[in-house]
């Protein structure tokens, strides 16, 4: 790193500044060193920062918040991928054998677990879908969407909005009269 900076915030930022505390510029917490540690380290503090933040700090603040957003969402593209790629797979498959099992004649005459038995390949293949249920394979599927949502609530707040690949959207403030 260059000189006067150093990670911060559980590696979410970098600090500003060679010595003493510091603001970090993506969180806005206080940074400080701590004798003894590794250089470059550095510990969060629960100091606030300074109350006034000019708007050039704002929209840089905003711009980090931004990037790390939309870096947070793109990071989980691939694995919901690949999650959702399984799901059709293994669905599918249930799909095949639960139809070939339907349309088995032996399927009516005999107990369910023997035509259970019968059908194996059915059979893996719905042990398997449930499964991955219990394992929380909806949640992974949509596991950008989540996130969206989650900061779409918060930003709320701020009169901001984000879409599904997190970019900030700024709505006109209210007039109050």
């Amino acid at each position: 790193m260059p000189n006067g900076e150093r990670r911060c915030c559980g590696g979410r930022g970098i600090a500003e500044g060679a010595e003493g505390g510091t603001r970090s510029r993506l969180s806005g917490l206080r940074c400080e060193r701590v004798r003894g540690a590794e250089e470059g380290a550095a510990v969060r503090s629960d100091r606030p920062p300074s109350p006034a933040m000019n708007s050039l700090e704002q929209a840089e603040d905003l711009k980090a918040f931004e990037r790390r957003l939309t870096e947070y969402i793109a990071c989980l593209q691939p694995a919901t991928g690949r999650w959702r790629m399984i799901l059709i797979v293994v669905s599918v498959c249930t799909a095949t054998g639960a139809w070939n099992w339907l349309i088995d004649p032996e399927t009516q005459k005999v107990s369910f677990f023997t035509s259970l038995w019968n059908h194996p390949f059915f059979t893996i293949s719905c042990i398997t879908l449930i499964g991955l249920f219990f394992a929380g394979i909806h949640k992974r599927v949509v596991a950008p969407s989540i996130i969206a949502a989650r900061c779409r609530t918060v930003l709320a707040e701020y009169n901001m909005s984000c879409d599904d690949t997190g970019k900030l959207i700024l709505k006109p403030r209210p007039h109050v009269q």
